[in-house]
């Protein structure tokens, strides 16, 4: 009963014209942001946050998902039309997506990843109010010890998980770490690492870094690599309508995708991405001719794409619950939730209900809105791949600047800013994903509150923390995962047959 009264809440909250208002912005630009490739919306959040100061905390916040998971509707239309994901999520709804459209049923392809999201979507959103609940009760119980273990094995998991060789994810989240410490010591009160530069004290914020790693490194890839032309595929309304056996064959890989996505969201790492290639591979697996994968299955188009919205909702999960941020999505709206003076973690719901229960009801109607947005107004979505890349790129640059400066007034947000972006362009020459980084930038402080705070607690013995259901469960369970893993792999090194002998 508590549950429906806070639902009916958030639409009392989510109904106001303001709100309703964000969260059609939100899923408008976030169709946008997924459609252009590269933005994202890491990107697009970062972009916008100084444009919610004025706003309300849940306007704020009701628009700032909406482009979270607007983003990936976005992603997928032109992935299916012209074979460019705008989103890495949907790298795989093109493989299959992309030979529909060559066979002259781009239609049913766009209309089955829409209704697969709006599915998972929703099916993600009732997981959330399901699961939020029990996880923000159980963090309760969480001192210290248990915080430090949770964020420390996170960003461990999330070097196993990344896209980066290990080696690789270990230095970024070295760097990430690094980089939260800069400012004032929050125990001592005493300046680090500024090396004689006082604006350093404020500390290296996080949205100047993503505004830097994502948007700047964008504008200068865009600048390398000039104009583009794309060529669209013509899709009337009347085409979107499925046969009544690709919306049979989509059943199953909806139902399966949405609580893929949902339980991967939950663990720390690019669940969005990671879910979406592994709904692939079990729709793969799973289906009688696997040889029609590749060209044109609608089951690697159901899948993937509600793996992917699915994923997004339980990545919001241990941000509300725990206050904890296991992506850079889910960290531009813990950044900004604190800007807003809201802190979220295990009494989130009860301190904020208006936003909590806001957002989720929100959720509910963008879904929706993204339903009859994305289908009927496809073409209008793509042709805004028709604007010349130095005007967009020109937007680009002007929205980082100003929304960077308008954080602080700090001239020296700019400059970190600056730095960021030619740290990002770089890592994107070496492909190398700059996600760890970031993830460690969010957790740093929290890491090393929590880990002072133990080693106070505890006398600066170790063994404290082996005392501690909590933390001994988290150490074991991340130690089970890195064995099947690596079981896995040695197993795939084995020569045919060599496993059975």
């Amino acid at each position: 009963m508590e549950m429906i009264a806070g639902l009916a809440h958030g639409f009392s909250v989510a109904a106001l014209p303001a709100n309703l208002l964000a969260c059609f912005i939100g899923v408008l630009l976030g169709s946008l942001v997924g459609v252009l490739p590269g933005i994202g919306p890491n990107a697009g959040m970062a972009l916008l946050i100084p444009l919610t100061f004025a706003m309300p905390p849940e306007a704020a916040i009701i628009m700032l998902a909406g482009i979270y998971y607007g983003s990936m509707y976005g992603g997928s239309t032109t992935a299916i039309l012209l074979n460019v994901p705008g989103e890495a999520a949907s790298v795989m709804t093109a493989v299959d997506g992309y030979q529909m459209a060559k066979k002259g049923r781009p239609g049913p392809a766009l209309a089955i990843a829409a209704i697969g999201s709006f599915v998972a979507g929703t099916l993600g959103i009732v997981g959330i109010m399901l699961v939020g609940p029990g996880l923000a009760e159980l963090a309760l119980r969480f001192g210290p010890p248990e915080y430090f273990v949770l964020a420390a094995a996170g960003l461990v998991f999330l070097c196993g998980l990344s896209t980066n060789p290990f080696h690789i994810a270990f230095i970024m989240v070295g760097l990430g770490l690094a980089i939260s410490t800069v400012g004032i010591d929050p125990i001592t009160g005493t300046q680090r690492f500024t090396f004689g530069f006082t604006q350093l004290a404020q500390g290296i914020d996080l949205v100047p870094v993503i505004m830097g790693l994502y948007g700047i490194a964008e504008v200068l890839t865009m600048m390398e690599e000039g104009e583009q032309k794309a060529r669209l595929t013509k899709v009337r309304f009347r085409d979107l309508v499925p046969s009544w056996l690709e919306a049979k064959m989509s059943f199953w890989p909806i139902m399966r995708g949405s609580v893929l996505g949902f339980l991967i969201g939950l663990v720390p790492g690019p669940a969005t991405v990671v879910s979406s290639f592994l709904s692939y591979r079990v729709e793969k697996r799973l289906s009688r001719t696997p040889e029609r994968f590749g060209h044109g299955a609608i089951e690697g188009v159901a899948g993937p794409e509600s793996a992917n919205n699915s994923a997004t909702a339980g990545a919001m999960v241990p941000m509300f619950a725990l206050g904890i941020a296991f992506s850079p999505a889910t960290a531009m709206l813990l950044a900004a939730l604190v800007i807003h003076g809201v802190q979220p973690g295990p009494m989130f719901m009860l301190n904020a209900p208006d936003v909590f229960w806001g957002v989720i009801a929100s959720m509910y109607i963008g879904n929706l809105l993204l339903l009859v947005l994305n289908l009927p107004l496809v073409h209008v979505f793509v042709s805004v791949l028709k604007l010349p890349q130095n005007v967009l790129a020109a937007m680009v640059m002007i929205l980082c600047l100003v929304g960077t400066y308008s954080i602080n007034n700090s001239l020296l947000d700019i400059w970190i800013m600056v730095i960021a972006g030619a740290l990002g362009y770089g890592l994107r020459k070496l492909k190398v994903d700059p996600s760890p980084l970031v993830i460690a930038l969010v957790l740093g402080p929290m890491i090393e509150k929590s880990l002072r705070q133990t080693m106070f607690l505890a006398n600066g013995e170790w063994g404290l923390i082996l005392t501690r259901p909590i933390c001994v469960g988290v150490v074991a369970a991340l130690m089970l995962l890195f064995a099947g893993n690596a079981l896995f792999k040695w197993r795939r090194r084995l020569p045919a047959g060599a496993a059975l002998d």
